[in-house]
């Protein structure tokens, strides 16, 4: 923590890996599971504004301290106001049981109000010593600037060296690297980024001027960060527009310009109140956000809050530009959890009804894979999503990507619930008998039906009610082969006909014969067989 980068400071949303083997368990917990202040086991983990997660009593401390360590990316947490982190605690604990190891207890308030003060201690030590450090740089810089005639000529003498110190030989390299690309097909892409803005910054990114940068950079996100840190708003745009063309023609540049210096300081620039700034800043992130590499560092970094605050009140080329923002980083599964829990949810399915055909689609695209992580579905029951996704279950155009969304809450109990509640059956029947239905949509009504019909009772009189029957009979003979194999799984299910049904017990042999026969008979076992989601 600090000066000596002993601790690193990040989100603490941790995901199991399905692909790790049970019989390698490490004695020593993930790092994600120990709180980077007071260096232990997590008992009650915390998540603060930035999304970084902490002990309680740490962050509680701080708060009373009035101490904010500060990030890697420049940035300090505000533990103002924290959210417990369930789901990271409920994960601490089970790997607690696997592991044999004791679940943690929460630290004393005095041990951590210590070793918070030591830090402060040290890091003041820290500051009066880069003062010093800074001076000697700054002297050593001016010789080097105006070196002494003598030496100068010295050196032209034994080896001519024109121009040594404003060679533009660097800055002429740089810019012959930064080529425009071809953008290739990539499925998973925001709408917002395949087509250009529709404001008057629009026509500065398609010119042909780009950010210079300087021969004395030592890193490829410095010229950035200098525009984006400048108090002159025209320079903040210019920048962005910089930042924005380059990340959108150069694929190559996204990864090394992504460091957590560029993202702090594009970080305050999404909130803007100048909407040219505000919309470039959106869309260079939504730029950044497309490569693999990036997507957690974007999460980590505290983008989401200000990114839901522009889903919220933004200009309206800015939500475009969030909305695809947050679909974007929603692929990565370690960000699913994240974005759920810092309150993309309720804005999102605000944005369902708006009047733009892009922000419509990556918005229910964002649901989609954010419903994929449980505690999301129960996120999205409780908001009441239900019944708006089913009233725009049979819209045209979005209607496939909202029954996406469907499938997914049916697949848990809370959502299977909500959605018979909500007239669901009859809804989706009313999908497949439309005519202008797609082919995957007409699928994906057919699962979202299958797994409402998987251990509900209720099912089989709410499919009769809406002549479920007839319309599914369709579906087996000619749909596809994934919906008529769950269309013949539901027809066998509303008949009664169970295909690992128990067979007929006869009484009075059983009486006569004792309890021989009982374990052949189950009262209650379930014949349905577990709950497929492949849609």
């Amino acid at each position: 923590m600090g000066g000596n980068g002993k601790h690193r400071w990040r989100i603490s949303i941790f995901r199991s890996s399905s692909s790790s083997s049970s019989s390698k368990l490490e004695k020593d917990p993930p790092k994600e599971f120990v709180c980077p202040i007071s260096g232990s086991l997590m008992s009650d983990p915390v998540v603060v504004s930035l999304g970084q997660t902490f002990e309680r009593t740490s962050a509680q401390v701080c708060r009373d301290l009035g101490f904010a360590p500060a990030m890697p990316d420049g940035s300090k947490p505000d533990f103002s106001a924290v959210i417990p982190n369930l789901a990271l605690k409920s994960t601490i604990l089970k790997w607690c049981k696997s592991s044999g190891t004791e679940p943690p207890q929460a630290p004393d308030y005095s041990s951590v109000e210590s070793k918070i003060r030591t830090t402060m201690a040290n890091l003041r030590k820290e500051e009066d010593d880069s003062k010093i450090k800074v001076s000697e740089r700054e002297l050593l810089k001016a010789v080097a600037e105006k070196p002494p005639v003598l030496y100068s000529h010295a050196t032209t003498e034994l080896n001519h060296r024109a121009n040594h110190f404003y060679s533009s030989s660097s800055e002429e390299s740089v810019i012959a690297n930064v080529t425009a690309t071809p953008l290739l097909p990539f499925a998973t892409r925001p709408m917002c980024y395949s087509s250009s803005s529709s404001t008057s910054t629009s026509s500065d990114i398609a010119g042909d001027e780009t950010l210079p940068l300087s021969p004395n950079s030592t890193s490829e996100d410095d010229q950035f960060v200098v525009k984006l840190k400048s108090p002159d708003v025209f320079e903040q745009e210019q920048g962005l527009i910089a930042l924005r063309k380059l990340t959108r023609t150069n694929e190559e540049a996204r990864i090394p310009l992504c460091t957590p210096r560029l993202l702090a300081a594009l970080r305050p620039l999404l909130t803007s109140k100048y909407a040219a700034v505000q919309t470039n800043a959106v869309a260079a992130l939504v730029n950044l956000s497309l490569e693999k590499p990036n997507k957690v560092k974007v999460v980590r970094s505290g983008i989401v809050p200000p990114l839901i605050d522009v889903l919220k009140g933004g200009s309206p080329e800015s939500q475009e530009h969030a909305a695809g923002a947050i679909f974007s980083l929603a692929l990565e599964d370690d960000n699913k959890t994240a974005i759920g829990v810092l309150g993309a949810l309720e804005p999102l399915m605000h944005l369902l009804r708006s009047e733009s055909e892009r922000m419509r689609q990556d918005s229910a695209l964002a649901l989609y894979h954010l419903s994929l992580v449980q505690s999301n579905r129960a996120k999205l029951v409780k908001l009441g999503a239900v019944p708006a996704l089913l009233s725009l279950a049979s819209s045209r155009g979005l209607g496939g990507r909202v029954v996406l969304v469907l499938c997914n809450l049916a697949t848990c109990a809370e959502g299977k619930s909500a959605m018979l509640d909500a007239n669901a059956v009859q809804i989706l029947v009313g999908v497949l008998r439309s005519e202008v239905a797609s082919e995957s949509t007409r699928e994906n009504c057919v699962a979202a039906l299958h797994s409402l019909s998987q251990g509900s009772l209720r099912f089989k009189g709410l499919a009769a009610a809406a002549r479920a029957a007839e319309v599914l009979r369709e579906v087996e003979e000619r749909g596809s082969e994934r919906a008529r194999e769950k269309a013949k799984r539901i027809l066998v299910a509303m008949s009664g006909r169970e295909s690992a049904a128990p067979e007929a017990v006869d009484w009075e042999a059983l009486l006569e014969g004792g309890d021989s026969r009982t374990t052949q008979y189950r009262v209650g076992r379930n014949a349905c067989g577990a709950n497929s989601t492949e849609f």
